[in-house]
């Protein structure tokens, strides 16, 4: 009669608690190593120059409103679509950032480029410039945000083009 060799027995269950603690393992090794980095974290988020830009159109449009009164319903209407596209842009920004709460637009003032006031022809060229730039940036991007850029690009096209003679 042949002797039965001396092999410790595996149970069911012992296998089944060490293939979790492997996927597992693997698991959040996975996961850790798809974390952003953190020279993601160091780069500015290609947003807020369109942001910034848009808060600054917004203020030039403002003060453009009282030197040229015959044109106050075109520039109030280009400042508070230029607001409403940097309050846009920020909230993006805020939201790629993991921001957990609703976003509120920022209460600081901002103020016109220094020098000499600005001119119905320099917020033209702005809103062309906006234009272009949204455009490009647009194409860099995908999803939501390549379509808020579209949308931002459209709108200053049909600024500059439509409101501003």
């Amino acid at each position: 009669m042949p002797m039965p060799l001396d092999r410790p027995t595996l149970s069911r269950r012992t296998l089944l608690r060490w293939s979790s603690v492997a996927v597992g393992g693997f698991g959040i090794t996975t996961i850790t190593a798809c974390g952003a980095s953190d020279e993601d974290a160091a780069e500015p988020d290609p947003l807020e120059g369109q942001a910034s830009r848009a808060r600054t159109d917004a203020a030039i449009a403002t003060v453009l409103v009282a030197r040229t009164p015959e044109l106050s319903a075109p520039l109030t209407t280009i400042a508070a679509e230029r607001t409403s596209h940097a309050d846009a842009l920020e909230a993006e920004i805020a939201r790629m950032e993991g921001a957990t709460t609703s976003f509120t637009p920022p209460s600081t003032t901002v103020t016109t480029p220094a020098g000499e006031l600005p001119t119905v022809g320099e917020l033209r060229e702005r809103l062309n410039r906006s234009q272009r730039e949204a455009a490009d940036l647009a194409r860099t991007l995908s999803g939501y945000r390549a379509g808020l850029l579209a949308s931002i690009s459209a709108s200053c096209a049909v600024q500059t083009a439509v409101m501003l003679p």
